[in-house]
């Protein structure tokens, strides 16, 4: 019976596509009233909404027209256009939804029918060919037998293999038998150069952390080295404030105790006048009366009968003993600026070596300083040509700018 009617209808597919093109056709027609009448809506709205954004821009370009604030009419009037695009949308919406409904069990309908005719086709093609294809009855079953290729030889036994000619084209140029084992020593290869390459950027990221480390510590270097300088310079600043401190004191004690001397001497001559003027030879009737008030050393020319040798004597001591003390005290006073030239001498130099010093150190730290700025120069010049080139190499032109303030929006 299946043979029958097979028979009678040699092609279902054709019928089943036969009636999938007539409901094709109707669904075709249908959705094209459908969309006339859509695309007749869509117009419409897109010609409402090109007249307001024309009437918009005569508003907002004119600037006889323009005023500042809201315009509440085009607010309302583009309140009122979203709501009937809205309703439009929903019925739009709601056409699309029963459409879709429609067309979905339809096409059920006849992809059931399809998979019902395709299934019974099957059946009836697998039968015919139990019964009348079967593979042993095929004249070239020879072809297709499955232990040909365990009966037949390999088309190369090696390399070398005679039958391999080169008509055959049996060998070709990297198709030999030792493929796997050059494949391995090749990914071995590269393996090893993948690995040195690593090896190659790790020692190249180490160097370049080492630079950094070392730039940090040259730096830190500079500054305690500056910081040391400073200190330095500040002790050397409070050695002589406390030098100049106790010169002017051992000078102010050594004036202070000349002026005591001073005074001590005075009084001593002034007591000695008066007792020389108290109990002198002119009161006394000494013959020693011929000496005069004004002094031991003067005399009244009218009483005086000359000097004694005991007076002559004294003289010459006392004459002896001032010139001693004269030449002591120069001596002292030589002394004394002769400390003060060799401690103003030992002041300089100590101040020329310390100067020297710091402007020694000065030029070590403006080459190191002007190294770094070499450097931070040729980073800032490679950042620089980096993002010129590379990172800012798309520059807007005058087309990317005129596509701005075309429109009301």
């Amino acid at each position: 019976m299946r043979r029958h009617s097979y028979r009678k209808y040699p092609t279902p597919s054709n019928r089943v596509l036969g009636f999938q093109g007539d409901v094709m056709l109707l669904s075709e027609r249908r959705e094209k009233g459908d969309m006339f009448e859509q695309d007749r809506a869509e117009a419409a709205v897109l010609q409402r909404r090109r007249h307001a954004e024309q009437q918009r821009q005569s508003r907002v370009f004119d600037t006889r027209a323009r005023t500042i604030g809201v315009d509440s009419e085009a607010l309302d009037s583009q309140v009122h256009d979203k709501k009937i695009q809205k309703e439009i949308e929903n019925k739009r919406q709601e056409a699309f939804d029963a459409q879709m409904v429609q067309n979905d069990q339809t096409l059920r309908l006849l992809d059931q029918r399809q998979k019902d005719d395709i299934r019974n086709l099957n059946a009836a093609i697998n039968e015919f060919r139990l019964q009348y294809q079967k593979k042993e009855d095929r004249r070239e079953y020879d072809l297709y037998d499955p232990l040909a290729l365990k009966k037949d030889l390999p088309p190369r036994v090696s390399d070398d293999d005679p039958r391999c000619g080169v008509s055959g084209v049996q060998r070709l140029m990297g198709e030999d038998l030792t493929e796997k084992i050059r494949k391995k020593e090749q990914q071995k290869q590269l393996r090893e150069w993948s690995l040195q390459q690593q090896h190659v950027w790790a020692k190249a990221l180490e160097d370049q952390r080492f630079a950094e480390s070392l730039y940090d510590k040259t730096r830190l270097e500079l500054d305690k080295k500056a910081t040391e300088l400073q200190k330095m310079e500040e002790q050397v600043k409070r050695e002589m404030c406390i030098f100049t401190k106790e010169f002017n004191r051992a000078q102010a004690e050594e004036s202070l105790e000349r002026k005591k001397l001073q005074k001590q001497l005075e009084e001593e001559e002034n007591s000695a006048e008066i007792s020389n003027s108290t109990g002198g030879d002119l009161l006394s009737e000494d013959p020693a009366q011929a000496t005069s008030a004004f002094g031991p050393h003067r005399v009244a020319t009218d009483r005086w009968k000359g000097m004694s040798p005991e007076q002559l004597k004294d003289v010459t001591g006392v004459q002896q003993l001032q010139i001693q003390e004269k030449m002591r005290l120069k001596e002292e006073e030589r002394q004394r600026e002769a400390e003060w030239d060799r401690r103003r001498v030992q002041e300089a130099r100590a101040m020329v070596l310390l100067e020297r010093q710091q402007k020694r150190q000065e030029r070590e730290l403006r080459k190191e300083q002007d190294h770094i700025n070499l450097q931070l120069v040729q980073a800032h010049k490679a950042q620089k040509n980096y993002i010129d080139q590379d990172v800012f190499s798309n520059t807007p032109t005058d087309e990317y700018f005129d596509q701005f303030n075309t429109t009301s929006r």
